[in-house]
């Protein structure tokens, strides 16, 4: 009897040992998050966030997160350009009760090329409103990946479409 008393307390410090290395391991993840929706981040309603960052919006009910920039045809500084080009940010948008959705949003509004500067999604219109930084002519977009940071705004839609798959 006296031998399983032992072995079950040394059962329990063991245990107990796996549990404080869980608690103290630092949390590795690239992913930055945020839960404060009126950060210095915030200015005329439009919400910044850099690449790989993560907000939850309390007013929205809604995470959004910046997974980076698929295309920045933009023209660069001090070049002459025959057309302007476009940065098409690509936002994950997550509602507390739908599924994850990835937005194209572009800085320019061209159908023809399927370029849409705003998307609806859970009853609100969310708009891409800048793209920075934008791109110099000796190192061009290959040089700006991972330091993009977007600004978007979220309105309410006057009458949603669809609200849970849009």
């Amino acid at each position: 009897m006296f031998h399983k008393a032992i072995i079950f307390s040394l059962g329990i410090f063991a245990l107990t040992g796996c549990d404080a290395q869980k608690k103290a391991k630092p949390d590795t993840k690239n992913t930055q998050t945020s839960t404060n929706t009126k950060t210095v981040d915030q200015k005329n309603g439009i919400i910044y966030l850099n690449e790989g960052e993560n907000k939850f919006l309390r007013d929205s009910d809604m995470n959004v997160t910046f997974k980076g920039i698929s295309e920045d045809s933009r023209c660069p500084e001090g070049v002459n350009c025959i057309w302007a080009g476009v940065a098409v940010a690509q936002v994950e948008v997550m509602g507390t009760s739908t599924r994850p959705m990835v937005l194209y949003l572009a800085t320019m509004n061209h159908p023809g090329k399927n370029y849409h500067q705003s998307a609806d999604f859970n009853g609100r219109t969310i708009t891409l409103e800048e793209v920075t930084p934008y791109p110099k002519a000796e190192g061009g977009t290959s040089a700006l990946a991972g330091k993009y940071k977007i600004g978007i705004s979220i309105k309410n839609m006057k009458t949603p479409s669809n609200p849970t798959t849009k």
